[in-house]
């Protein structure tokens, strides 16, 4: 068993519309966070995970994620599975739980266009 308390979970800010904290379990499977969208992110473009699959669960709010190009709406209590390499950007104002594996690692975290 392993737990990462609030305090000591690292807080991150990707741009003025996407901050949260990571909670880092020093497990290469797995990791989780919990972020918070008000806005576009990226800013324009988009964002992929070359290695991870996300499980995204919608705590509050509600917005839109478009995924290669499909537009999906969600609301609190929703739950998405985001592929790894699959291209998307977010529309929201949320806070969701992202939880990654292989464990989340920026270097295969990209914005392209």
């Amino acid at each position: 068993m392993k737990i990462i308390h609030s305090n000591k979970a690292d807080r991150f800010k990707n741009s003025k519309s996407c901050f949260g904290k990571n909670y880092f379990l020093a497990d290469k499977d797995i990791d989780g966070s919990v972020i918070e969208v008000g806005g576009r992110y990226p800013d324009k473009g988009r964002v992929v995970n070359l290695k991870c699959k996300e499980l995204v669960y919608i705590l509050s709010g509600s917005g839109k994620i478009v995924v290669e190009g499909k537009q999906t709406s969600f609301k609190k209590g929703d739950m998405l599975l985001i592929y790894p390499k699959e291209k998307y950007y977010w529309q929201a104002d949320s806070v969701i739980l992202a939880v990654c594996t292989p464990a989340f690692d920026p270097k295969q975290h990209q914005e392209v266009e």
